[in-house]
């Protein structure tokens, strides 16, 4: 929810949405990626119609099992992405980021 009050620095927001969109990219895009290349190896290797679940046969439909292990290996390979991005910070980053949570603004 956004703040009623008018801001003092309008492009700040502007920058700070503009850099939530770019991470966001950088880690969506590569790992979109990462995981379709996955589910061509796994896919390639296993058929999902062959596979044993829990000890019976009945299962679930081919299509929907490579869709359930599309998004799987979409959000494993996400949290990869964004532990890289969170990791190669650097320190010029983080106190700008820390600098912002200690500033007085009582006095505004």
């Amino acid at each position: 929810m956004r703040n009623p009050e008018p801001l003092a620095n309008p492009e700040a927001e502007l920058a700070a949405e503009s850099s939530v969109l770019r991470h966001a990219a950088l880690i969506m895009w590569p790992s979109f990626l990462a995981a379709c290349l996955l589910e061509a190896l796994v896919f390639a290797l296993v058929d999902p119609g062959e596979v044993h679940w829990f000890g019976q046969m009945s299962q679930p439909s081919r299509q929907s099992v490579y869709s359930v292990a599309f998004f799987l290996f979409w959000l494993i390979t996400m949290a990869c992405s964004g532990m890289v991005l969170w990791l190669a910070k650097t320190e010029q980053n983080i106190n700008a980021q820390n600098a912002h949570m200690f500033t007085d603004r009582s006095e505004d």
